[in-house]
């Protein structure tokens, strides 16, 4: 499997996002440009949707604004084109996002097991960054090209651990583009304050995040819309496939792939079995289905998608362990305690 790279960024916003585009500028130039996902949310160039949630990222969150200006900059490509890629998911219901993730809520010390799965195009070009800017908050985050953090999995400094999981919404309303809110949650000091980023603000797509904090026995499944924000406590062994399960959003518009349906009703599966032994990387792992598997790895994947990095992340009262694999049925490349990096394998 192709490796991940590992990468530190620091400075003011503009000089950052400069900093993640020349990472992923290769990539872009060489793939994303050229690809089908890219070629649809361009149709998108110049429509009212697309302004309009320009005027919101810009009013409500200058500084990502700015990022995504940096961001353009790195990777030479016009802003326009950069930010429409940052909403791709806003715009187009079927954008090459998947992710499964296992939530384990432990005796008040919970366990986000997450895989990444992405574009496979972006295979080997795909890394994990730590962000040190001048002013807020320190993080490390999964990070692909031409994309902001936050909308795959990440721990603060302050101890918030988020993983994300497309919802593919087929009603979005004006408003900040979900990938921005997600970006301005790893900013925010405890989980209330980040699960008000998504109430305080009005929301274009919808996301599912798993939350915890270092320190803070909850664990917090949260799912969000243009219509609504749904948050419950996790209080057993839980499996998330890439679509919305709450039933406070039920009746809510969304395009379930057989892919998504599936891997949801093969984790119950697993967990039912596994009862309390439960190995949250043999469930992220399992290739049961040969057509849907939960661990996805085949060049004709059904919705685009591989699996592109697992995460394992122990969230403990007093600190964070946590490690990032290539393959969840091998050793982790990646070793953290907190937001500091330990090893590397």
């Amino acid at each position: 499997m192709a490796k991940l790279s590992y990468l530190e960024l620091s400075g003011g916003p503009k000089e950052i996002g400069h900093s993640l585009g020349r990472f992923g500028a290769p990539a872009a130039h060489a793939y994303l440009i050229h690809s089908a996902p890219w070629q649809g949310v361009m149709q998108w160039k110049g429509s009212d949707q697309a302004r309009r949630m320009a005027e919101f990222t810009e009013r409500y969150f200058p500084r990502i604004w700015t990022e995504l200006q940096g961001l353009a900059l790195g990777l030479e490509l016009p802003f326009e084109d950069v930010l429409l890629w940052n909403c791709r998911g806003d715009l187009w219901a079927m954008a090459p996002d998947g992710c499964t993730t296992v939530q384990m809520p432990g005796e008040g010390q919970p366990r986000i097991v997450h895989n990444e799965d992405g574009d496979p195009g972006f295979a080997g070009h795909c890394g994990v960054a730590k962000f040190i800017p001048d002013s807020g908050m320190s993080f490390v985050s999964f990070v692909y090209p031409a994309s902001v953090p936050g909308h795959t999995f990440a721990v603060t400094q302050a101890g918030l651990a988020m993983t994300v999981n497309n919802v593919r919404a087929r009603q979005v309303e004006p408003g900040v583009p979900r990938m921005v809110l997600t970006r301005a949650m790893l900013d925010q000091s405890d989980l209330d304050q980040a699960v008000a980023v998504l109430r305080d603000h009005p929301r274009a797509g919808a996301f599912h995040l798993s939350l915890a904090q270092r320190g803070d026995a909850r664990l917090l499944s949260v799912e969000f819309s243009s219509q609504a924000v749904s948050v419950t406590t996790i209080m057993q062994n839980s499996l998330h496939a890439n679509h919305a399960v709450h039933e406070a959003m039920q009746g809510f518009e969304q395009r379930i792939t057989q892919s998504s349906r599936l891997r949801q009703e093969r984790g119950h599966q697993l967990l039912a079995q596994a009862g309390a032994a439960l190995d949250p990387l043999a469930v992220l792992s399992d290739q049961h289905h040969a057509q849907y598997p939960i661990w996805r790895c085949e060049p004709d994947d059904s919705d685009a998608e591989n699996t592109l990095a697992t995460a394992d992340i122990q969230v403990g009262s007093q600190s964070l362990k946590w490690q990032v694999y290539e393959d969840p049925t091998g050793e982790p490349q990646f070793r953290f305690a907190d937001i500091t990096r330990i090893d590397q394998v």
